[in-house]
C-alpha cells in the first residue's frame, strides 16, 4: 500500500527559499522546515532572517539564513555559487522574492518611466529567470532531479480589474503585469526543456492576500479588500499559509507528475 502521508514529506532534502522572510516566504520557509527539509532562507533582511531561524531551529528544525540580494544582477551568479558551495545542490528551489525600485508605486501607464520599467524588469523578472536557470543547471549536474517553483500572480494571467481600485488611490501596474507574465511563460519553457532531467518547474499563482502591502507595514485599503472580496467566489482574501501549503505540494513527491503547470491559489478569482 502506498504511504500517501510520506508523499508530502521532504525529509533529507535541501530547499532554497529566496525571499524567505517575506509575507509568503516566511510561511514557505516554515512549511518546508516542518516537512523535513534542510531549509536555506535567502533574503536581504538579516534581522527578520535571524529571528525566524532562531524561532524554527529552537524547535529542532534544520534552518539556516544567508544574506542574499537577488536584485544585484552583476553578482547574482557568484552569490548563488557561494550558497551552493556551502549548502550543496537544492532539491527544491522556490523564489518568493519581490525586488523593486523605490518608485515602484509609480508604475501605472500614465506615470511609469522607461528607466524605472527597465530597472524593475531586470531586477525582478530577469533575476527570477536567471536564478531558476542556475538552480536547474545545478540539479542537472547532480543528476537527481528536483523541483523549482516560481511565484507568479493572477495579473500575470489576466489583465487587472480596475473596478476593485475605485474609491482608493490604487491603480494598475504596467511593470508588474509584464514581469509576472514573463515569469509564467519562462516556467513553461523550462519545464519543456528540463523535464528530460527529471526536473519539475511550476508556477504558483497567489490571488490577493491578507497582510501588509509590499514594502510597507500598512495592510490593504479596506475599500479595496471589500471590492476585491466581493468579486472572488470564496468572498475573501487568501492567507500566506494557503500559498505555503500549495508550495509544499509542488515540492513533494505528491506532485511527481506535475510540471509546467500554473497552479492558481486565488479563491477562484481567475475563473469568473
Amino acid at each position: 500500500m502506498i504511504d500517501y502521508n510520506q508523499k508530502f514529506r521532504l525529509d533529507g532534502k535541501t530547499a532554497y527559499v529566496v525571499g524567505g522572510v517575506g509575507l509568503i516566504g516566511r510561511e514557505v520557509s516554515t512549511a518546508f522546515a516542518l516537512a523535513g527539509t534542510d531549509t536555506i532562507i535567502l533574503d536581504i533582511d538579516q534581522t527578520k532572517g535571524e529571528v525566524l531561524v532562531n524561532e524554527l531551529s529552537g524547535t529542532g528544525l534544520k534552518v539556516s539564513f544567508r544574506d542574499f540580494d537577488c536584485s544585484d544582477m552583476e553578482n547574482l551568479e557568484s552569490s548563488f555559487s557561494d550558497v551552493h558551495d556551502e549548502f550543496g545542490t537544492p532539491d527544491v528551489f522556490i523564489n518568493c522574492s519581490y525586488p523593486r525600485t523605490d518608485e515602484w508605486g509609480e508604475s501605472s501607464f500614465r506615470e511609469v518611466t522607461l528607466k524605472s520599467f527597465r530597472e524593475n524588469i531586470d531586477m525582478h523578472m530577469n533575476s527570477y529567470a536567471w536564478l531558476a536557470r542556475l538552480a536547474a543547471e545545478a540539479m542537472k549536474a547532480k543528476e537527481v532531479g528536483g523541483s523549482i517553483i516560481q511565484l507568479g500572480s493572477i495579473y500575470g494571467i489576466l489583465g487587472q480589474d480596475l473596478t476593485v481600485y475605485e474609491g482608493t488611490k490604487m491603480h494598475e501596474n504596467m511593470t508588474y503585469a509584464t514581469i509576472k507574465g514573463g515569469i509564467t511563460n519562462m516556467t513553461r519553457q523550462m519545464a519543456s526543456y528540463y523535464g528530460q532531467y527529471n526536473i519539475r518547474v511550476n508556477t504558483l499563482v497567489p490571488g490577493g492576500l491578507s497582510g501588509h502591502v509590499a514594502g510597507k507595514s500598512d495592510t490593504q485599503n479596506s475599500i479595496f479588500v471589500k471590492q476585491y472580496s466581493q468579486k472572488t467566489p470564496l468572498k475573501r482574501l487568501g492567507r500566506a499559509e494557503e500559498i505555503a501549503s500549495a508550495a509544499l505540494f509542488l515540492a513533494a513527491d505528491a506532485a511527481s507528475y506535475v510540471t509546467g503547470t500554473t497552479l492558481m491559489v486565488d479563491g477562484g478569482w481567475t475563473v469568473v
